[in-house]
Parts: structure tokens; sequence; C-alpha cells
């Protein structure tokens, strides 16, 4: 007897080659549903619909098609089980030996804008996800392709082989389980966010291994790269011009790099990252300015970074950036001169993210027994809305510098100083357990640039000692939240050493 397959896909990529091959090489017989039934008949593949094999028409518009004892009686009968081929015969039932499902288009259909919530509940497949949990549940007996991609592999199982093997029909179902795992995280992920709730009461997550990494943080950690939903998003969508794969280490910098990188969308602004903190960050008039800026802020730091560009690589900036060594380079473009000009450094990865100043996602981190969730640090700065709490009043210039200041610092890991001048990072003090500590390292590094700088806390000051140590440096203004219950002795300190002060109302704390 042939075998029987049952093909029903919402992605049609493939599945004429695949249906034609199993009907001329390997004598199956095909039933199938909808949509796909007639793009095989189109294309003069001999096919039954799945209402005629099963005697029952396709009702509510298609949405009972598959649910019958015909299909699943056929995927889930054990063949080394004699009851279950009873039941079989005495209903008429052929097993099925291939299951080729894939699912309605719920992701793509949700990430369309202005999508209704009706319109998104539609593409909630149900026939789908149960012929994919059965078929992967009897694995022992059947096989179950999800994906196109594993087309081939299959094709050349049963050449080489005959049939599938046991070890490929397992892998196959859990291919199939994650599927289905995924498709119903992005329903219940979806749902919960039309809810009024800030954050869902139920909060699941999903993805599929796109990379197997070198190693993790250490090289005794073993390390992989998951995507969120189906569809690349984010760095999954980044192009790599060139370079060595990506670590742990690059993309978790990656990702601290194109966070600070937009928050500037105005100017021309470089940054450069080593473990997740800025050591360079600058705006100019042109990228090439706004580079050199960031990079002179700390050379030595900058050996070995990561450095984000908010506009595409022209040849000069190119020629900078293959001066030093370099982890990784990312923009949202890069011109075919510059291009040329980067290949004389092989080996540093330069990556292409179009929508590199897009927004802050949602954070997680994960604890003993549990997961925290918040929502982004997304609060764009407003400098209308900063008080200013000393005598000294600030210029438009001024009040341009301290936001600078206080974009990056919002990005520095807390305890957080930055200290600035001309739109250019002079001194970051990062991640220190004392606020006068970050300050002493900022101004150190500032140096005798210090003179007439700025500086921004991402902290309020309960005491007036970095007031002090900032104007003993020469810092001429300080931007800071507030809220500490000693305020006053700082913005005493500052009206006594002729400093300006703004207070923001808003903290950046970054653990």
């Amino acid at each position: 007897m042939a075998h029987l397959a049952l093909l029903s896909v919402s992605n049609k990529t493939g599945i004429i080659e695949l249906a034609r091959t199993l009907v001329t090489e390997f004598n199956f017989d095909i039933i199938s549903s909808g949509g796909t039934a007639k793009t095989l008949k189109d294309a003069g593949i001999p096919v039954t619909k799945v209402s005629e094999y099963t005697g029952s028409p396709e009702i509510l518009g298609g949405r009972v098609k598959t649910l019958h004892p015909r299909i699943h009686g056929g995927i889930l009968a054990r063949r080394d089980e004699p009851q279950d081929i009873t039941d079989l015969e005495n209903n008429h039932i052929r097993p099925i030996d291939l299951v080729v499902v894939n699912l309605y288009p719920f992701t793509e259909t949700i990430a369309k804008p202005d999508v209704t919530l009706p319109e998104a509940v539609e593409q909630i497949d149900i026939g789908g996800p149960a012929m994919l949990r059965a078929s992967s549940k009897n694995y022992a007996h059947v096989t179950v392709l999800c994906n196109p991609d594993q087309y081939p592999e299959y094709l050349q199982q049963l050449r080489e082989n005959g049939t599938p093997s046991l070890q490929f029909r397992q892998k196959c179902a859990l291919k199939g389980f994650l599927h289905t795992a995924s498709y119903d995280n992005a329903i219940a992920t979806y749902l919960a966010n039309t809810e009024d709730a800030t954050l869902p009461p139920t909060y699941s997550i999903s993805g599929t291994q796109i990379q197997s990494l070198r190693y993790g943080e250490n090289p005794h950690q073993p390390a992989a790269w998951y995507q969120i939903g189906n569809k690349p998003t984010g760095w999954a969508s980044a192009t790599k011009l060139q370079g060595k794969e990506l670590s742990y280490n690059n993309l978790v910098d990656l990702e601290a790099a194109r966070q600070i990188i937009a928050e500037f969308t105005e100017s021309p602004a470089a940054t450069i990252i080593k473990h997740t903190n800025p050591c360079g960050t600058a705006e100019a008039d042109t990228i090439f300015e706004a580079y050199t800026k960031a990079f002179n802020a700390d050379s030595t730091s900058a050996f070995g970074g990561i450095v984000a560009l908010n506009r595409p690589i022209d040849a000069a900036t190119a020629k900078e950036l293959t001066k030093t060594f370099l982890e990784c380079v990312v923009a949202p473009g890069c011109d075919q001169a510059a291009q040329g000009i980067l290949t004389k450094k092989g080996n540093v990865r330069v990556l292409i993210l179009p929508d590199l100043l897009t927004g802050f996602p949602e954070t997680l981190r994960a604890i003993a027994g549990g997961l925290l969730v918040q929502t982004s640090d997304d609060i764009i700065a407003d400098p209308s809305k900063w008080q200013v709490v000393s005598e000294r009043q600030p210029t438009p210039n001024e009040l341009a510098e301290l936001l600078f200041a206080w974009k990056v610092c919002k990005h520095v890991k807390s305890n957080a100083i930055v200290v600035s001048k001309d739109r250019t990072t002079l001194g970051v003090g990062a991640g220190q357990m004392n606020r006068v500590g970050s300050t002493k390292i900022a101004i150190e590094q500032a140096g005798d640039k210090a003179q007439g700088a700025y500086l921004a806390s991402d902290g309020f000051f309960p005491f007036d000692d970095t007031v002090r140590t900032a104007a003993a440096a020469g810092i001429t203004a300080i931007v800071q939240p507030g809220g500490s219950l000693r305020d006053q002795d700082s913005i005493k300190a500052a009206n006594e050493l002729g400093l300006l002060m703004l207070v923001t109302g808003i903290r950046h704390f970054l653990h």
C-alpha cells in the first residue's frame, strides 16, 4: 500500500516540489486541505481533499477542516499496538506516515500597523497545532515537518534509508513542539498586552536558537543566541558585512551601544563601548567628527571596543575606524567606498542595522526561582521640565551640554557620573559603590579638560561632597535627579561655589 502524507501549510514555500517528489519518486498518496489542496491541484499533482477523505465538509468558513477521527486516528495510531491497528481497520482509517503543517501567520498579522483584535484572533490556528502535537507525540511512527527548511533532509532520509530514522523523527517532533509552544506564546503575549495592566499577570517567553556561541561571558560557560518570534528582528535582522562570528559579549555590548546611540537622532553621533559602559561618546556636525571626538575622549579604552554610529559609514570614517583594533562596528548603513576600506581590517565585525535607533526594550533578568520584568526606561529627556535650583541661570548652550551629559549618564552603570564638554565625554565614572568615588574617577580621567566642563549624575546627592569635588576640579554646571532629603545642602554648596545646578525629577539607575 502506498504511504499517506497529509499536507496543510500556510507557508507554501517548497510544497509543490516536496509533493511532486513524494508522489513520483516514493509512491505517496496525498491528502490536503483548503488552499494547499488547490495549490497542488493547480500544479498537476494528484491530491485528495481532506473533506473527500473524511466524508465531512469543511464548515464554519474553514474553521473546521482537519478535526476529524479519520485524520487524528491516522496520525496517532501506534503501528506496534494491535488494538490501534484493529481500530483503524474497523473505522476505515489509513495510517498517516507524514504530516507537513505550518500555521496561520499570527505573528506576521499582529506585526502589521493598526491590526484589530478580531483580525488577530482570526489568525489563531486550531487544527494546525492539533496536528503538529499529535504527530510530534507519535514520532515513533510518524514524521512531522513544520518548516520548509526540513524538506530536503527528509527526502534525503528516504533516499538513503527508505524510511526516516527514529532519531530524525524525534528531532522533527521536538521542532514541532517548539513551533506550537512559540506560537501559543505569541498569542498569549499579544492578548496579555491588550489588557490595561502595565505588565501582564502571566509572563511567558519563547525563543528559537539561531546560533550556538563559542562560549558565554567566560570560556567555561556554554551559550547560545535565541530569536524571539518567527520573524528576525533587532540584532537577528542585522546584516554582517564582514568579520568573525559574534560572541556573547559582543552581543551584550552591541545592545548597550545601540541603546546609547538611540538617544541621539538629531545630530551625527558616535559611541564606543567597553564592558557595556561608554568610554567615549560624542555629537558633531559629521559622523567623521563624531567618531574622532568619541575615540579621542579615551583612546586607551577604545582599543578593542564596540563602536555604534547613528549615521551611515562613509569613506573618511571608515579610514579612521581601521586605525585601531575594534571588535565590532554597527551603523544604519555603509557606502561602497567605506566597505572597501573596512576590508583591510577583515577581523572586525561590521554590522548594518537600519533600525539601529529604534527605542528601548523591556528588560528581563533571571533570579533564583523566577524572572524580573520591567518596562523600558524610555522617558525622553525634556530640559524644559527641569528645575533650575541654583541662583545661576543656564544659557541655551549650557542646557544643551547638560542634556548631552544626561543622555549618556542614563546608560552608564550606577553609580554613574559623566563629565563632558563640547558634546563629548571627557570622563566616565561607572559602577562604583559610592557617588564620590565615581566622581573622582570621571574627573581624574577628564584631567585639565574638566575646567569649564559639565557633570551629570544618575542619582541624587545625599551630601554636598560631590558638588565640592566637582567644583574643585573646575566643573561649572551639574545636572542630577534631585529628591534627597538633604538636597538643600548640595544647592547651597553650588551657590556658594558659583555652580549652575539643575534637577530633572527623574533618575536613571542602571544595575
